[in-house]
């Protein structure tokens, strides 16, 4: 059986604990080109503290997507090391790195 597709808000927060580890790149994927269509340009990826593998898999897609400027470990108020901050810009605009 197949499952249902699950609905996410676009609004800036994507929290993993609802997906499969095995979803989570085409998620966070799939996260980013939505946030793209709808203008919201600051992430937040919650992908809990644990062992790290989901958030090693995170900032693996995180540094080949060519729209992202910017990642860090959430801060006191952003999850701490539970959440990464992302700064996005669409591709065609100019990166100041």
């Amino acid at each position: 059986m197949v499952p249902e597709p699950i609905e996410l808000e676009i609004n800036g927060t994507l929290d993993l604990h609802m997906f499969h580890p095995k979803e989570v790149k085409s998620v966070v994927l799939e996260y980013i080109e939505a946030a793209l269509e709808k203008d919201v340009f600051d992430l937040r990826i919650v992908h809990g503290k644990g062992v790290g593998n989901l958030r090693r898999t995170v900032h693996s897609v995180l540094k080949s997507h060519p729209a992202v400027v910017s990642f860090k470990l959430g801060g006191a108020g952003g999850g701490s090391w539970g959440a990464t901050l992302v700064r996005i810009s669409p591709p065609d605009s100019s990166r100041s790195d």
